[in-house]
């Protein structure tokens, strides 16, 4: 068996920038062999340039409110890796944001919905089928919840309603992964500093209408908190894990 057959694979989504890039990298550099998957392909090639020449990494481009394209995604990996080990559903969006719920256009709620809970379940769904039909069977998933699977912000019904239901995909994921040894859980995060967070640093409305600068903490947290979720024996779990700038404002949000 060659180095690269011994690696387990992984497939995370919205892997060109944030926590997906940066949750691949740690994947990588740990040893796994890793597809990249998102909507742009230059991004994904920035993030293969990153995990460096001694990585194993397959970019491919993913629309993930695309059945196709998702399925397609998936072919490539079986093809290529034989297996699947992991799943990180990642890619998301937050939608516009500060619209109020009266003024949101139906096409900007769709858009969210179809990135983040559609777009989660196909994920899902092709990896449950892969899983399942592999020899020895089973495999990890873990989604990426948000802060707002708990709570939401002002102005953020999209976002929030899609995060809430992400808790639920989870739970019946996990539930329906058990006579395959699927293991299932979500990891909620507040706060990483990323692009899609950047505006965390220069104020965002609170509950009471004020607008505060929110502490952020290190991607890297975010992605060393996945690989202990994704090495455990699949025997154990991480049902749910929430990991977030320790002094934002959750505990107490509002």
């Amino acid at each position: 068996m060659n180095a690269s057959a011994a690696r387990k694979t992984a497939v995370v989504t919205g892997a060109g920038s944030g926590i997906g890039r940066s949750v691949a990298l740690t994947l990588a550099a740990a040893g796994w062999s890793v597809a990249l998957a998102g909507r742009r392909a230059e991004p994904l090639e920035e993030t293969a340039a990153l995990a460096g020449p001694d990585a194993d990494v397959l970019a491919v481009r993913t629309d993930v409110t695309s059945p196709e394209e998702v399925a397609a995604l998936f072919e490539a990996v079986r093809e290529r890796y034989g297996r699947l080990d992991l799943l990180f559903n990642n890619a998301g969006t937050f939608g516009p944001g500060g619209v109020a719920v009266e003024d949101l256009a139906y096409e900007a709620w769709r858009h969210v919905v179809d990135t983040n809970l559609n777009g989660a379940f196909l994920c899902a769904q092709a990896a449950f089928r892969q899983m399942k039909e592999q020899d020895p069977r089973g495999g990890r998933i873990i989604n990426n919840g948000s802060i707002s699977a708990h709570v939401p912000r002002p102005n953020s019904v999209a976002y929030t309603a899609t995060k809430h239901a992400m808790t639920g995909l989870t739970k019946a994921l996990s539930l329906d992964g058990r006579p395959y040894r699927i293991a299932v859980g979500q990891i909620d995060i507040g706060n990483a500093a990323t692009d899609m967070t950047a505006r965390m640093r220069t104020g965002v409305p609170q509950a009471n209408g004020e607008l505060a600068v929110e502490p952020v903490m290190d991607a890297g947290d975010v992605a060393r908190t996945v690989l202990h979720m994704a090495e455990l024996p699949l025997e154990a779990n991480v049902q749910f894990a929430t990991v977030l700038a320790t002094t934002m404002p959750y505990i107490g949000r509002g």
